[in-house]
């Protein structure tokens, strides 16, 4: 694991992220040929559009590559991530860790053999009730989720770089208003519809 605290981003890192910050991109040279194209074309809600859509795919590659990595798949990482935001002693029942995860129970028992095998997870007995059996995250599961966590967080750490504390805060709050309006819009259409569940990534 690297000797490394979450969030830490060096100075030139910092500085060269503020450099490029002033640059062009290539959604700037997206919207100039449209703009020529398509006169009725809003080019700051395409430039908010296009860039979105640019990170979201930054992102998912980051995250996947990180991933790789560290030697985990996704759907491993979930069931890791799921377990650990219980909080001590990161444990579920199957029924519930299915629910978390949106699997059939058939489903989660096929994800969790090779988990177990890996020594990541372990099925136990419920201490009060030797009935029940719980899935638990074991030291090494526990590891390997802070391990991953800690790289992705160092990842976009240094990709916010380019902003300052105030920017970042205002980024976030007009990125919030954008997803309260678009979940209540989902929510309007159709009402039976869950709130979807979100990874510490934001991943459903």
């Amino acid at each position: 694991m690297e000797d490394v605290k979450a969030g830490d981003v060096t100075a030139d890192e910092a500085k060269t992220a503020r450099g490029q910050a002033s640059a062009a991109d290539s959604v700037d040279r997206h919207v100039a040929v449209w703009a020529k194209e398509l006169d009725w074309m809003d080019p700051v809600k395409e430039e908010i559009f296009v860039r979105l859509a640019i990170l979201a795919r930054h992102a998912a590659q980051a995250r996947r590559d990180m991933l790789d990595t560290d030697g985990l798949q996704h759907w491993q990482f979930k069931v890791l991530l799921m377990l650990r935001r219980l909080g001590p002693p990161y444990a579920a029942s199957p029924s519930q860790l299915a629910d978390m995860l949106g699997l059939t129970r058939g489903a989660l028992s096929a994800r969790l053999g090779p988990l177990e095998g890996e020594g990541l997870i372990a099925r136990t007995h419920h201490t009060a009730d030797r009935r029940r059996v719980e899935v638990r995250l074991t030291d090494a599961g526990y590891a390997a989720f802070e391990q991953h966590a800690v790289s992705e967080d160092r990842g976009e750490n240094a990709l916010l770089a380019v902003l300052t504390p105030a920017e970042k805060r205002t980024l976030a709050d007009l990125l919030r208003k954008l997803v309260v309006a678009a979940e209540a819009a989902a929510s309007a259409s159709d009402p039976s519809r869950p709130s979807p569940r979100r990874s510490r990534s934001g991943e459903s």
